[in-house]
């Protein structure tokens, strides 16, 4: 019989093999087949309403083995049944016994409270703070499109480096003390197991999902960057862009001109600051501009560089009323008014306006694949004990 309370993988693995000696019952097969049928629709891509986890297997394994189901032929039958279940739910869930590759179910077994901790974390934070969503979105994309999904963005200056923090473009970023609030909770109960390039990516994700927009999951397993250099935040997209310069800088990362409107619509949180947007203040006005809109940025812009304009009238809201709004001309920045003045993206512009649910899918299609940008598996990284500094 399986001994659902055994903790390591290998024996783990080698009961649930000695368990697939008899054939597979109908019922069984029936349920590989349905569950192999759901996962691998990439409509279903996402946080599985359909799977049930392994350790919820483990939980009903012991109940029904311990209470329900007392005589010894019950057990046999039931722990041969649940075994074929577990090790299909491993396998499909991308648990790697031992490996170092990214998976959905990284933590499952070295820190399975790591996220239900950052969950609770993060969401205590955003009801104190909503503003919080915008930045810790913005946060994970500043990380990943300098040196890769990597932490990199969380590490000090020294006195001998001058890190991506501390320039210009990342100086509105914040949400710092929150993902070492997470890290530091974290390394109590898992000590050097979760990195803190994954703690950015899940915070992200839940700021996301808590703001209203879609619940998607993306695969663990980051290890943390050694590099951090102000020197290298020259690559990141200036809000001065126009569409072609965004769709040719998006498309070196591998990344479609709809990912990149979708991406953009993560401006459906948050606001800007009247320094990214005051020169399309200056003599002559901005022309893509609706006329009374500019006068409200210029009303903005009159509290000083660091006075906020909201992206839309819902900042703490994930919607898709930042589209609608570059359809009355009301972009704040630059490059989110010339994703309508740009034929190429202003049909995807139209899109997302009308159709909330493609936003939300394609945005989430987008989110994922922007969390594997050159992540470091293995050696090639680490897992901080401290976010704000390398071991």
């Amino acid at each position: 019989m399986i001994d659902p309370l055994s903790s390591n993988p290998a024996c783990i693995v080698q009961n649930l093999l000695l368990s697939l000696r008899g054939n597979l019952s109908p019922i069984i097969r029936v349920y590989i087949y349905t569950n192999t049928l759901l996962t691998s629709s990439s409509l279903f891509n996402q946080p599985s309403y359909f799977q049930i986890s392994p350790i919820a297997f483990l939980a009903f394994a012991i109940y029904c083995s311990y209470i329900e189901f007392p005589s010894k032929l019950s057990k046999m039958v039931l722990a041969n049944f649940l075994g074929v279940v577990l090790l299909m739910e491993l396998i499909a869930g991308g648990y790697r016994f031992g490996a170092d590759g990214l998976s959905m179910n990284y933590y499952v077994f070295n820190c399975p409270i790591a996220e239900p901790i950052l969950r609770s974390t993060v969401t205590s934070a955003l009801q104190s703070d909503p503003t919080l969503a915008a930045a810790l979105v913005r946060m994970h994309f500043h990380d990943c499109w300098i040196q890769g999904c990597d932490g990199s963005i969380l590490l000090d200056s020294t006195k001998d480096n001058t890190a991506e923090k501390d320039s210009p473009g990342n100086l509105s970023v914040r949400g710092f003390e929150l993902i070492d609030d997470v890290k530091e909770q974290l390394e109590n109960q898992c000590p050097g197991v979760v990195s803190c390039a994954d703690i950015i990516a899940m915070a992200a994700r839940e700021a996301v999902s808590w703001s209203g927009g879609p619940v998607y999951d993306i695969p663990k397993g980051r290890k943390d960057g050694r590099r951090s250099k102000i020197e290298d935040t020259i690559n990141l997209p200036f809000p001065t862009f126009n569409a072609s310069e965004l769709v040719r800088v998006f498309g070196q990362r591998g990344f479609s001109a709809q990912d990149m409107v979708a991406l953009s619509g993560a401006h459906t949180l948050g606001a800007a600051r009247c320094s990214s947007f005051k020169t399309r203040l200056s003599d002559p006005v901005d022309p893509t501009m609706d006329s009374d809109f500019s006068k409200a940025l210029a009303k903005t812009c009159s509290g000083g560089d660091n006075a906020e304009q909201p992206f839309d009238v819902t900042r703490n809201n994930f919607d898709s009323f930042y589209f609608q709004t570059l359809q009355r001309k009301a972009g704040v920045l630059f490059s989110d008014q010339t994703l309508y003045n740009n034929p190429k993206t202003k049909a995807i512009v139209n899109n997302y306006a009308m159709n909330q649910a493609m936003f939300f899918f394609d945005f989430q299609q987008a989110m994922v694949k922007m969390s594997l940008l050159d992540v470091k598996e293995g050696s090639k990284g680490e897992v901080r004990a401290d976010c704000r500094k390398v071991n």
